[in-house]
């Protein structure tokens, strides 16, 4: 694969969710025919700074697909972000974690390491060797994205507690505001275009089986992975919205298996024992770490939107329902409701 068609798949993503999205956006005022964009709910800066995180990892994840990475390693190496989530809201958001939920995340990391060093076989329709210094690139590559996908989701999770779940807000402008970035890329963008139309790049089963119509399959794969990604983008920024980075991390996870297992039959990209082995232990992992969070909800981590910044730091109040004099309305229950109420936040 050309790395050109991947910096042209990205660019095409982010402006066809913005299109799909704009209407949603704009009003007319009264006695005029230009339309204008919405108030927002959320300050333009926390928009701009996902909007870097965000390009930078898409242009990554596109990228790798052209230095010698198979689809399942990529696959399961991205399942390891519920690693980093976990190792981010430690240091960043401050959250607690237990030592089954570690041991869990220690699983899928393990897993992830084991997965990558198996360096599975090509497809047997395929006759080149791998390369082991692009795959090593790859591999970089898809660290980094990792990283950056992490930290998307901190700066998501952030937004959403303290302006409330806009997340329809957060497609919208994170993927508009990165298409004036492309600016740098025309050159790839016109190669990865050509591309697409390029005969020569088609494989003899596309052209034996769609005959004339042939040069029509890349423009209808193209189409269904924007479509795809509109889903993906929209799920995930309105998963992000209602719970934590982590969480939204393991249903990511869940996605992943099943996209594995479908490369595998589908594609016939080459699964052998140390993969499977590796991609089990993350899936495990995963699972794990989902039935012990489920078991001690709300004790791993500071429930969401509790700052004093919020609207939801109020829900204090509740705890302490049961203060000598916190329900009848007295002066003395009101004060001894507040002092925890403050307490309980300030924790």
């Amino acid at each position: 694969m050309d790395a050109h068609i991947g910096t042209t798949l990205t660019f095409s993503q982010m402006l066809f969710i913005t299109v799909h999205s704009l209407p949603s956006f704009l009003v007319f005022p009264k006695h005029s025919y230009i339309p204008r964009l919405k108030p927002r709910h959320v300050p333009l800066r926390n928009w701009a700074s996902q909007v870097l995180v965000l390009t930078s990892g898409s242009l990554l994840n596109n990228w790798v697909y052209a230095f010698s990475v198979p689809l399942t390693v990529q696959i399961v190496f991205r399942s390891a972000g519920l690693a980093v989530s976990m190792l981010l809201g430690y240091l960043v958001l401050k959250k607690r974690y237990s030592w089954a939920q570690v041991a869990a995340v220690a699983l899928v990391s393990a897993g992830v390491i084991l997965a990558t060093l198996s360096r599975p076989t090509t497809p047997k329709s395929s006759e080149s060797t791998p390369d082991v210094g692009r795959y090593t690139i790859g591999v970089i590559m898809l660290s980094v994205s990792l990283l950056l996908t992490g930290i998307l989701g901190v700066l998501q999770e952030r937004t959403y507690s303290t302006y409330g779940p806009h997340w329809k807000e957060g497609v919208f402008y994170t993927h508009g505001l990165s298409l004036p970035i492309f600016l740098f890329f025309i050159p790839d963008l016109q190669r990865g275009f050509g591309g697409l139309s390029d005969p020569t790049r088609l494989s003899s089963a596309s052209s034996n089986t769609f005959g004339k119509a042939s040069g029509l399959v890349p423009f209808a794969i193209f189409g269904a992975n924007l479509l795809t990604q509109l889903a993906c983008a929209s799920g995930v920024n309105q998963l992000t919205s209602h719970v934590s980075s982590v969480s939204t991390n393991l249903v990511l996870t869940t996605r992943k298996a099943i996209s594995l297992c479908f490369s595998v039959w589908w594609f016939g990209n080459g699964l052998n024992p140390q993969l499977g082995v590796g991609a089990g232990m993350v899936f495990l992992g995963s699972l794990l770490y989902t039935f012990v969070s489920s078991g001690r909800r709300g004790a791993s981590s500071p429930i969401k939107g509790t700052s004093k910044d919020t609207p939801g730091a109020q829900s204090g109040v509740t705890a302490v329902s049961g203060a000598p004099g916190a329900g009848n309305g007295t002066a003395s229950g009101r004060r001894v409701a507040g002092s925890r109420q403050v307490r309980q936040v300030q924790l």
